[in-house]
């Protein structure tokens, strides 16, 4: 396994439950940096000694006394009112998933989030899929359909997902990991043509679900491991940006059919929470739609020929 290679001092740093108030303080130092006084009404002024806005303009924005707020940006937001949260998360201009991954962190620091937010505890690699959802992955033939948890890991998933992710699938690994193939797997920069724009993408996926499940150790495991093993995770990690991955579109590169540019829509399964049910479509007509039918092709083709393999065997 991977994590039996990392240095023993990253084990240390993220074994447990994160920091809660480090991450709070990080998370909101951070946001307050992006700002500038101009997207925020403000005068510029002169001799600003920190980028963006400075905590006594937050505190004014927000209606809050300078003590106040410095006291939730060293860390401490146990106690706080969603009246206040909501408060800062304007004087920030915090986008939802922002807002509701301040949200997560008050929960956190509250005790709370654990009842807040059921997520679901059994270790991935004891996961199985119940006999319907398999039936459901399997009805989608147009389409690379999977299911994933917040960890990136791949739980579930058609014959055309499984095609589509081979690399992914190829590592020894189970499950197989999206986060490792992304930063650990020299594959991926061929896979993702954008690959500095998935790079954050994925970490602030992580980065989210890090918030909503504060105590999910195998996810520390997984930073742990990236950040020790990739420069490039962990300048992203550091960022502490935050998002909603729901629909949108992705162009990829198969080793097998060539580009593909593909819509997506995530689906947060209610039976079965912490996961989400992703499928990928092409554009009615267009090359990546013949590039799919293609690969499906071949998927079917290498699943013959393995099963005649095993006849023979």
């Amino acid at each position: 396994m991977y994590w039996q290679n990392t240095p023993r001092q990253c084990r240390r740093t993220y074994r447990g439950d994160v920091d809660n108030r480090k991450e709070v303080r990080e998370f909101l130092v951070s946001r307050r940096a992006k700002i500038s006084p101009e997207q925020a009404g403000l005068p510029a002024g002169g001799n600003r000694r920190v980028p963006g806005l400075r905590r006594s303009e937050v505190a004014a924005l927000a209606d809050v006394s300078i003590e106040y707020y410095s006291k939730l940006e060293r860390g401490t937001l146990a106690g706080v009112s969603a009246g206040v949260l909501d408060a800062v998360a304007r004087a920030l201009q915090l986008d939802d998933a922002e807002r509701a991954h301040l949200f997560d962190l008050a929960r956190a620091a509250d005790g709370t989030s654990a009842l807040i937010r059921p997520r679901r505890r059994s270790k991935a690699n004891q996961w199985t899929p119940h006999r319907s959802l398999q039936w459901t992955l399997d009805a989608v033939t147009a389409g690379p359909a999977f299911v994933r948890n917040g960890r990136m890991d791949l739980l579930a998933a058609n014959r055309l997902a499984r095609a589509f992710y081979s690399e992914v699938c190829a590592t020894p690994q189970r499950p197989p990991n999206l986060a490792r193939f992304q930063f650990l797997d020299s594959a991926s920069h061929r896979f993702y043509p954008d690959w500095d724009l998935l790079a954050d993408v994925c970490v602030a996926i992580l980065r989210t679900e890090a918030g909503r499940n504060p105590h999910d150790k195998e996810l520390h495991d997984l930073v742990g491991e990236l950040s020790t093993r990739s420069d490039e995770f962990r300048t992203r990690w550091g960022a502490h940006d935050v998002r909603h991955h729901g629909t949108g579109s992705k162009t990829f590169h198969h080793p097998v059919v060539g580009d593909l540019t593909l819509a997506y829509e995530g689906l947060e399964m209610a039976a079965e929470p912490g996961l989400t049910l992703t499928i990928y479509t092409a554009e009615p007509g267009s090359p990546s739609e013949e590039g799919l039918r293609l690969l499906a092709s071949w998927a079917a083709s290498q699943e013959s020929d393995s099963a005649t393999r095993q006849l023979s065997g």
